[in-house]
């Protein structure tokens, strides 16, 4: 029976900035990381255009999921990701961005780095040097190489290493 919690990650990393950049005004907008509520699944859902069912994953006992917003608009989704802390590093289970963050409207690019550099800040954090990994879809293995320096180990799975982990900590992450 297949495992239906793993997921291969499709969430294409459009650049990396310092925070998000709203894409009309080129603006860097401050972000804030903080676990998703109850109140926040209801709003993602595949009625709202998200591609994951959220509830499904917030419901899971063995991760976290925490939603990436802006501080002058704290009450507004801008990407969400799912985690689970293991022996040594950081599990990425999901992550997304918010349905105005995708396609050829967005509003925002950025949030992919910001949420993967969290996981790398997670992992940094709790002494495990930042070593992130997660399942990548076959399509994004060479785009998650290239942008966030990721290594393919085999099959989708794929390892944020250290010194990698520490550029976006860095990058998104104010000392």
């Amino acid at each position: 029976m297949p495992d239906d919690s793993v997921y291969h990650l499709n969430l294409v990393i459009d650049d990396l900035t310092n925070s998000i950049r709203q894409l009309n005004s080129g603006e860097s907008l401050e972000t804030e990381l903080s676990l998703a509520t109850k109140e926040d699944m209801k709003f993602a859902i595949k009625k709202n255009k998200w591609h994951f069912t959220w509830k499904t994953e917030f419901n899971e006992q063995d991760r976290l999921v925490y939603k990436l917003t802006t501080v002058d608009e704290p009450d507004v989704i801008q990407g969400l990701i799912s985690l689970s802390d293991k022996e040594g590093f950081v599990y990425v289970h999901l992550a997304e961005s918010a349905p105005i963050n995708f396609g050829p409207d967005k509003k925002h690019e950025g949030v992919g780095g910001n949420l993967f550099a969290f996981a790398c800040k997670r992992s940094w954090d709790a002494g495990n040097e930042g070593f992130v990994s997660y399942q990548a879809k076959t399509g994004l293995i060479r785009h998650y190489e290239e942008v966030l320096g990721a290594v393919h180990v085999g099959g989708h799975n794929m390892i944020i290493y250290p010194q990698e982990a520490l550029f976006l900590i860095k990058q998104y992450f104010k000392a």
